[in-house]
């Protein structure tokens, strides 16, 4: 009987995360890069003019000073977890098997229950599911 190809197809180790979403860093430039792919464009107007405001992590719009951050909109609004934390909870919650409990992401990625229950809620709403 051949080897199923679903079943046997490549992951993506812990290993390649840490390469590519290991430090802080990391994180954010693939944050900033799939949040604006085309460049940054301001939510309040549009526009593509920004400056940084280094002490506080902002992007202030040139035209209208909107003020807006990266995580802004996103599941990461409102936290202060940093992004490798939250980059190595969506691993493990995607690459679980039969689901991973909120007690079981506890233990991995440390922290305490609460929190890794409200980040595994927060990823499950916008985690596409497969149905079959």
């Amino acid at each position: 009987m051949p080897k199923n190809k679903e079943q046997f197809q490549r992951g993506y180790s812990l290993l390649e995360l840490f390469k590519g979403y290991g430090t802080e860093t990391q994180c954010a430039e693939a944050l900033c890069k799939w949040r604006w792919s085309s460049g940054f464009r301001c939510p309040h107007c549009g526009s593509g003019r920004h400056s940084d405001v280094k002490t506080r992590k902002l992007y202030q719009c040139t035209d209208c000073h909107h003020q807006t951050s990266l995580i802004s909109g996103t599941i990461f609004e409102q936290t202060k977890l940093l992004l490798t934390t939250w980059f190595l909870a969506i691993h493990l919650i995607t690459r679980a098997k039969t689901g991973l409990s909120a007690l079981s992401l506890m233990r991995q990625n440390g922290g305490s229950y609460n929190t890794a229950w409200r980040m595994k809620q927060k990823a499950m709403q916008v985690i596409p599911t497969v149905s079959r």
